[in-house]
């Protein structure tokens, strides 16, 4: 757990967190001592075009109203909108212009620039692009990073030539993780950060409103039956085998399964509410204090096996 950090996520914002509701998860986030923050330039993607670059004015409104300078920004450059089309823009030109523009609206808040949805296997169009990026944050002082790149064995040997570490976020939960797909990167000596890690808004126990985030993003619950009864089959053996906070919730889990991992560096939170935001950064400190590693072991088969088969 020493020296892992948290981001607190925007992907929501304007979406299923209104504006009002992510003042109060900022607020929050800067009491508890917190300063790192992800975002990107189509969050929210709910298919509204109105709300491309909602989530970023929200926070950038935030940001002047309070005169803040001390903030750790990352954003993600590439869509071209919010629509979940595959469509970005990577040109080396636009990288440069997009990350200058950043810098100028964020000003001394702004610590990271990522790539984002990156889909093109085209190893000479890809090195121009690293190269802009670096070269780019370079000049304004910011770590580079990558986000949802389809194919990260193109990027691997660019990336280990130019000797540049980058920040790279991939989806990390017990349904699925993409740290396998990433190993071809992994021999570098990158920060690697972990989203998604709720499984898109999975609990353990309840109903899922419309406006719930498993439900806005079209995640189906059942599909996760399974894995949530390993879970609570699980659960009383974890909250007794050690003198330490109970797990009663899902969002407990996703923490703890990422917090845990030797490979992840960091964990973008995703939470809808202040209240939860409280909940999770609580629970935090919980892992920071208490032993929980049995946990992540089982965790960990069930990963491998979250239909509960028998073979």
């Amino acid at each position: 757990m020493t020296g892992k950090q948290l981001l607190l996520g925007t992907a929501q914002w304007a979406w299923t967190v209104s504006r009002e509701e992510a003042f109060r998860l900022l607020d929050d986030w800067l009491k508890a001592g917190q300063r790192a923050i992800d975002s990107a330039t189509n969050y929210p993607i709910d298919k509204n075009p109105e709300h491309f670059r909602a989530a970023e004015g929200i926070l950038q409104e935030y940001i002047q109203a309070h005169g803040l300078h001390n903030l750790q920004v990352t954003m993600k450059i590439g869509a071209l909108d919010n629509l979940r089309s595959p469509e970005a823009n990577l040109a080396p030109s636009f990288v440069r212009m997009i990350t200058g523009e950043y810098r100028r609206q964020l000003g001394d808040n702004l610590s990271c620039i990522m790539l984002h949805w990156d889909n093109r296997n085209d190893s000479a169009a890809v090195a121009e692009t690293l190269h802009a990026l670096a070269d780019a944050c370079r000049e304004e002082g910011l770590r580079p990073g990558l986000s949802g790149i389809r194919h990260p064995e193109v990027y691997a040997p660019i990336v280990e030539q130019m000797q540049t570490a980058f920040d790279i976020q991939l989806k990390h939960n017990l349904l699925h993780s993409d740290l396998p797909r990433y190993a071809p990167l992994q021999r570098q000596a990158h920060r690697w950060f972990a989203y998604g890690i709720n499984a898109g808004g999975l609990k353990l126990e309840g109903n899922y409103p419309a406006d719930s985030t498993l439900k806005a993003r079209g995640g189906d619950p059942a599909a996760a039956e399974n894995l949530l009864a390993q879970i609570r089959q699980a659960l009383p053996q974890w909250n007794t085998a050690f003198v330490r906070p109970p797990i009663t919730a899902f969002y407990q889990i996703g923490l703890l399964f990422a917090a845990l991992h030797p490979h992840i560096d960091g964990i973008v939170l995703g939470c809808s509410s202040a209240a939860q935001l409280r909940q999770t950064l609580n629970f935090w400190r919980d892992l920071e204090t208490f032993d929980y590693i049995d946990v992540f072991a089982q965790l960990s088969k069930i990963a491998q096996n979250p239909k509960g088969d028998n073979h």
